[in-house]
């Protein structure tokens, strides 16, 4: 018998032969063949061919994330951290689900009572996606859902088609079974249909506050409720504080404003700074933003890609020239920028804005472009006081040597997502969503198993009796 692994169904002859004892009765159940020197060369050379094209294999991720960038407009380097971003969240659930107490827990009650709990998929879960984080943010729901035991209809933004579909035929190659994932395409109406199918017990969205409404009412119907989870959009703000390593806020003001050319619904687009650091912060900001090469986004060097839409650059440009004739200066940025060889894309140069005050338009409302607020405070009370003023609470930030204070001004910051001398960093472990305005539920972390399974509790009574409360 042929018991070898080789590639290509390949057979040799054997010239010696050993025998596999089965060892309980004691009886040869197989002869197998020894493997010659001219056997191992061959196999040998197979190997050397088969492990270059293995160790290869790492550029998937680098044909992925062009199809993110070609997607989305990001530039390659955000795209290639969002791949690393989705395969981690796919590790990490296939991890946790085994921590997870999806068989519940057990609760000895009185005499011979009992009760245990345990977790049971919804069934069927729609989940409708966004544009910005278009392969990043349907593994955060895709993993989850499916780890519970749902079959999932995936609907992506139209804006960005593409790379959900790449995810699903993925999936498929490693054994998910057909019909467990489904991609759709469509518009708005394609997700009020799925919000509204009665064969549809739970819902998951990012996008819109305006949309995420729509979806809470679709799923809202009489004879119809479902559950929602929804992380919609926000108005972010970071406090500098006065003892704040000033390079590192800068750093983190970019990290909080510019990724994804600013499309981001967790930037933090006031970005508050002690009235003692505020011209320290102010020209080191601007001049690193100034240089921030805007460009094609399937270049290495590019950290400013393409706007996701004509409509969308022109809703941003439009916050940005009221914000100035209400008497906002504009620092710098705010410009079309027209690429070499790519005159036709939508392109923004980051725009960095002071002079604000808080009845404009800008302050108050989510600009989901590249346009950073940086306005000045004289003490901690207020700076708490404006970073909650906002319908929103998706995330803050502070940026302090003083931990205590950190801990501190967290804990007064009405967000869902608090970030400490860092910002717009995320973690499959860590739950992620939002407050108020901003949504309710939460997608990663094991807070999204919980979300995707339904807890049913269970009273045992074990004994041969049951009295009777009515004799």
């Amino acid at each position: 018998i042929e018991l070898s692994f080789l590639n290509e169904d390949k057979y040799f002859g054997y010239k010696k032969l050993f025998g596999k004892i089965l060892i309980f009765p004691g009886e040869i159940l197989a002869r197998c063949g020894c493997a010659k020197t001219e056997v191992i060369d061959e196999v040998v050379k197979d190997a050397c061919e088969a492990q270059k094209s293995w160790m290869a294999l790492n550029s998937v991720e680098d044909d992925l994330a062009y199809l993110e960038t070609i997607d989305c407009g990001k530039p390659i380097e955000e795209s290639r951290w969002d791949m690393i971003g989705s395969a981690d969240t796919f590790e990490f659930f296939g991890g946790a689900f085994q921590l997870f107490p999806i068989t519940g827990n057990h609760f000895p009650l009185s005499n011979d009572n009992y009760a245990y709990t345990e977790r049971v998929p919804w069934g069927v879960v729609g989940a409708i996606g966004v544009w910005n984080y278009p392969m990043l943010t349907a593994s955060w729901k895709i993993a989850p859902a499916l780890m519970c035991g749902n079959a999932v209809l995936y609907k992506p933004s139209p804006f960005a088609p593409i790379t959900s579909v790449v995810l699903a035929q993925i999936l498929q190659a490693a054994g998910l079974p057909d019909g467990v994932l489904s991609v759709l395409q469509g518009e708005g109406e394609t997700g009020q249909a799925i919000c509204e199918h009665g064969g549809i017990n739970k819902v998951t969205f990012t996008g819109s506050t305006a949309t995420g409404s729509k979806i809470l009412a679709s799923c809202s119907l009489l004879d119809r409720i479902k559950p929602v989870t929804l992380e919609l959009g926000g108005k972010s703000a970071m406090i500098i504080c006065e003892d704040a390593d000033i390079d590192v806020a800068v750093t983190g003001a970019l990290m909080a404003n510019f990724f994804a050319q600013g499309e981001v619904c967790s930037n933090a687009s006031k970005v508050l700074v002690h009235v003692s650091r505020y011209d320290e912060f102010r020209q080191k900001v601007v001049k690193q933003t100034k240089n921030l090469a805007i460009g094609d986004p399937l270049l290495k060097e590019t950290k400013i890609g393409a706007t996701i839409s004509r409509e969308h650059l022109n809703k941003v440009k439009t916050y940005i020239s009221e914000a100035v004739q209400q008497g906002a200066k504009l620092l710098c940025g705010g410009d079309e920028v027209k690429v070499k060889g790519l005159e036709n894309g939508y392109y923004l140069s980051p725009a960095i804005l002071d002079s604000i005050n808080e009845q404009m338009k800008i302050y108050k409302e989510e600009v989901f472009g590249a346009a950073m607020l940086i306005i000045p405070f004289q003490n901690n009370e207020d700076a708490i006081r404006m970073a909650n003023d906002t319908l929103y609470g998706l995330a803050a930030g502070v940026f302090t040597r003083n931990l205590h204070l950190a801990y501190s001004l967290a804990s007064k910051l009405h967000a869902g997502n608090i970030y400490v001398n860092t910002f717009n960093i995320t973690n499959a472990m860590i739950p992620f969503g939002g407050m108020k305005q901003s949504g309710f539920g939460r997608e990663n972390g094991i807070a999204a198993l919980e979300a995707f399974s339904q807890l049913k509790s269970v009273f045992v009574n074990a004994s041969e009796k049951l009295d009777n409360p009515f004799l």
